[in-house]
């Protein structure tokens, strides 16, 4: 009895996700579920994420300030640094621009170092990283967030060089809440946050929907949309230089779009 092989035998092969495109790491909120399924839907086929979780015990400046001083910071990054990806973004945006610029840019260091041969990323890197790409200056901003997390995203983007001329916030403190607000909510308080001169809009937080809703904001507001699970899906790309996204994300992934994806 011969065995069955060759081309034909293999025809019922599908896709199975696999990184032949390349693989991205994410070091993500343990109670979030927003961004790894986010980035999977921007992902061309044969682009691979691979998750670990970090416990935030609250999206409060306490809660953000427990997480980042746990041991388990660490050992995330070591995780995820052990499997074969090309990069590896924090995927907090609080946690990384809380603290400013500089504490931003030393994480990155730190997890280069526990993940050596790893390129890294944070999703404040990413954002500012992604306004620069589509020649940002003055910008509006919406968040979810409490007042006192949306004064350090205020205060992030301007000392970046981004005036902000306009923001609203939801004042969610909760992880869980944060991402059961609708996209059509989100598409409403985006465009709320608008302001005539801004040449940019920043959406912060990544668990808060935004990806679904970005080319539809595009068309209605007629400016470049950024959101930090976007932007950070980009810049992973951009690090790790893969041609890997679908189109209907936005235009900062003019140059990043997979070859031959409808």
């Amino acid at each position: 009895m011969s065995l069955p092989t060759g081309t034909q035998a293999r025809a019922g092969f599908r896709y199975d996700g696999y990184g032949t495109l390349g693989r991205l790491g994410l070091i993500y909120i343990a109670s979030s579920i927003v961004m790894d399924a986010e980035w999977a839907a921007m992902a061309a086929p044969g682009l691979s994420v691979h998750t670990t979780r970090l416990r935030l015990p609250k999206v409060t400046l306490e809660g953000i300030d427990a997480m980042m001083n746990a041991p388990e910071l660490e050992q995330s990054a070591r995780l995820v640094g052990s499997a074969p990806i090309d990069v590896m973004c924090f995927g907090g945006t609080s946690a990384s621009f809380v603290y400013g610029t500089a504490y931003d840019t030393g994480l990155i260091g730190r997890m280069e170092r526990w993940a050596p041969g790893v390129k890294a990323t944070t999703a404040s890197t990413a954002s500012l990283a992604a306004l620069r790409e589509v020649k940002a200056g003055p910008v509006a901003l919406a968040t979810p967030y409490v007042d006192s997390i949306h004064e350090r995203a205020i205060n992030f983007l301007e000392s970046n060089g981004h005036p902000v001329l306009n923001s609203g916030n939801l004042g969610i403190d909760e992880d869980w809440a944060l991402a059961e607000v609708p996209l059509e909510q989100v598409f409403d308080h985006v465009v709320a946050c608008d302001h005539p001169d801004a040449t940019a809009i920043f959406i912060s937080c990544t668990n808060f929907r935004s990806s679904g809703a970005i080319e539809a904001l595009e068309t209605a507001l007629g400016k470049p949309v950024i959101s930090a699970v976007q932007a950070s899906f980009w810049h992973c790309l951009e690090v790790a230089g893969i041609d890997g996204a679908r189109p209907g994300y936005g235009r900062l992934f003019a140059r990043r779009l997979a070859p031959g994806i409808a």
